[in-house]
């Protein structure tokens, strides 16, 4: 993640935006880019984002891309998180992808899981 100039306050609140540059490995190896945008109370734990990210890659191998939107929040220790893959922004062999992504930390590490369904070949 890069951030994109200075952060700007709102209240008790300052908003962020930075760039993703992602690399996917695994069943799904891809490249991703995107944009997200951040607001962090002075509350410690309490923060919300959205971004927007695009992946390239093979995926089980079907070569193609789409876009996901992540929508998340977080407060009182409680954690909320929506990654939907975009209708109709598959490409390739992957266009009519359909689905979700969940994020698992494990040991501060980030994991993917990827849940999708493709229409059936004719």
């Amino acid at each position: 993640m890069t951030p994109v100039g200075t952060p700007q306050r709102s209240g008790r609140t300052a908003l962020g935006r930075m760039l993703l540059e992602k690399v996917y490995t695994g069943e799904l190896a891809a490249t991703a880019s995107g944009e997200m945008q951040s607001a962090v109370t002075d509350t410690k734990g309490a923060a919300a984002y959205v971004a927007i990210e695009a992946i390239t890659g093979v995926l089980q191998g079907k070569q193609g891309s789409f876009v996901v939107q992540h929508a998340g929040t977080m407060a009182d220790g409680k954690q909320q998180l929506s990654i939907m893959i975009v209708p109709h922004s598959g490409t390739g062999q992957l266009e009519g992808i359909r689905g979700t992504m969940a994020i698992r930390i494990e040991a501060g590490q980030h994991f993917y899981d990827l849940d999708y369904s493709l229409p059936d070949a004719e």
